[in-house]
């Protein structure tokens, strides 16, 4: 049904206040492994991290692993993956999951979640790739921040063919079904910058 052969999910290692986040993030990893979808994320086995790689696993889907030596050691690594690379610091950690994805897609998640999800729109942005972003907005989690990215285009700060290039929705199958036609334009990130004479 899709382009993607492989999506990059970003998402907390906690499983959050409200049941719904663990249960939408098991019905991704089962939907994706059931489009033939491989599953690009962080190596953990807990919260939704653990819960995407526990459904697309059951379902007998692929998912790929990639944790820093220092948190597998906390014994946070998932055991039963299909594949996991075990790396020497975050940014390698980062670097790897962007280049064997097609796509990224963030879930509820804290600090972590954000920072990854945003560099690798920052790269979207700058043209260093053009694989597409999206948020899976679960309960409303992400509507603040997208009014404030609004905001961000309101003060002319971020461009809105960029932010129109950042996909929001509640459903994760339409969703996917996004990322795997969006087309990714090369638009200059800067506003209002001088002509260079």
């Amino acid at each position: 049904m899709s382009q993607l052969s492989s999506l990059c999910v970003y998402c907390g290692s906690s499983p959050g206040s409200d049941p719904i986040y663990l249960e939408t993030a098991s019905e991704l990893g089962r939907y994706l492994a059931n489009s033939g979808i491989r599953v690009v994320y962080g190596g953990g086995n807990v919260g939704l991290m653990g819960a995407v790689a526990d459904g697309a696993l059951a379902a007998g889907g692929e998912v790929i692993g990639v944790i820093p030596k220092a948190l597998a050691e906390k014994e946070l690594a998932h055991h039963g993956l299909t594949e996991i690379h075990t790396v020497s610091s975050m940014h390698e950690r980062k670097t790897m999951m962007a280049e064997l994805s097609d796509a990224f897609i963030a879930l509820p998640g804290g600090i972590g979640t954000m920072e990854e999800i945003f560099e690798v729109f920052t790269w979207t942005q700058l043209g260093f790739h053009a694989k597409p972003c999206a948020f899976l907005n679960t309960s409303g989690y992400y509507d603040d921040l997208f009014s404030f990215l609004k905001n961000m285009v309101g003060q002319r700060f971020i461009k809105q063919e960029h932010l129109d290039i950042l996909l929001i929705g509640k459903n994760h199958s339409e969703l996917v079904q996004q990322l795997s036609e969006v087309k990714i334009e090369a638009f200059d990130k800067w506003i209002d910058r001088k002509e260079q004479t």
